[in-house]
């Protein structure tokens, strides 16, 4: 099944030669493999995720009198009639060590009182780097806060596919690796973090970013490579840097089990901005069931002010989810 997607994948990126030469396209594959299976239509739940409060959070962090904290972000997504809250692993006290128990216990109730579903959590982790050591530690990494996660009764923990600072691209992380040598290291990565997650029942879900994974195409593909069930998409829709990032979000949505949902197509406020009510008709065509998050950022906005924000793209989205077709 997985080789079947693999070979659609590397076929479809014929199909524009074949239109342009006449050539037949007859021999790619009619269709991928059997995405995720879906029972009973697109079930579509808008949800939040708390990176949208990044500078309010760092405030908290500094000073407990000055923004929000965690407890705060649930009240906030209460208050706006969230499903869930998929809460960044790391704004947890301690982080990237795991929080003690007794803080999750207390966190999980506290959700649960308002009425909120744990969608996800997620690390920082750099599988891109030609480093052994900093490859491993991001495994481990992941390997703990699935367990963070399942204490909380969050389905995922979102894994990055892309490099981290002090590096900007995968290119430089690598050391010039070529880019099937990099995503072997990478499937290697998730796999193992994927069978750890099979042992708890938590999904590891890998985010496209913008620099290793800039395409729907390239998503597949490394999910192909890691060929393990509980490894599967996160999509970002900001972050398929292609010239009609609604193509890649279709194509990876079939696949997908958690979102963050974008205002823009891409990584400043100049890009185009999100057609909601399309990208909502594409997610319901794939059957999608599940959270939905949104994720707002200030790309560098004066006067960004996060709860006004997050407000107005949670009710577009809420909107496009009760009225499109």
């Amino acid at each position: 099944m997985l080789h079947t997607r693999r070979s659609f994948i590397e076929s479809a990126a014929l199909l524009p030669v074949a239109a342009a030469t006449g050539l037949p396209a007859a021999s790619a594959p009619a269709v991928p493999a059997p995405p995720i299976a879906r029972l009973g239509g697109p079930h579509l739940k808008p949800a939040v995720n708390a990176y949208s409060f990044l500078e309010l959070l760092n405030a908290n962090a500094k000073d407990k009198s000055q923004g929000l904290d965690l407890f705060g972000v649930c009240d906030f997504c209460a208050q706006l009639g969230s499903d869930a809250v998929d809460l960044t692993g790391y704004f947890f006290p301690g982080y990237p060590a795991a929080p003690d128990d007794a803080y999750l216990v207390r966190l999980k109730r506290h959700a649960f009182d308002r009425g909120l579903a744990i969608s996800g959590t997620g690390v920082r982790n750099d599988f891109t780097a030609a480093d052994p050591a900093v490859r491993a530690e991001g495994v481990q990494r992941i390997k703990t806060w699935i367990e963070v996660a399942a204490k909380l009764g969050a389905p995922t923990v979102r894994a990055f596919a892309d490099s981290q600072a002090p590096f900007r691209t995968w290119q430089q992380a690598s050391g010039n690796a070529t880019r099937e040598d990099v995503e072997h290291w990478m499937a290697d990565a998730l796999r193992e973090c994927a069978v750890h997650g099979q042992r708890f029942g938590v999904i590891v879900a890998v985010q496209n970013h913008g620099d290793f994974i800039s395409t729907g195409p390239q998503h597949l593909a490394l999910l192909d490579r890691v060929n393990h069930e509980w490894c599967a998409a996160l999509v970002d829709t900001g972050k398929y840097l292609t010239p009609d990032p609604y193509a890649d979000i279709a194509l990876a949505a079939p696949y997908a089990v958690n979102w963050q949902v974008k205002e823009t197509l891409g990584s400043s406020m100049d890009s185009p901005r999100t057609d909601v009510r399309r990208l909502v008709d594409i997610i319901k065509r794939s059957r999608y069931r599940g959270y939905v998050p949104i994720e707002t950022l200030s790309m560098r906005r004066r006067g960004y002010d996060a709860r006004v924000e997050v407000t107005r793209l949670f009710g577009e989205l809420r909107d496009a989810i009760g009225s499109s077709r």
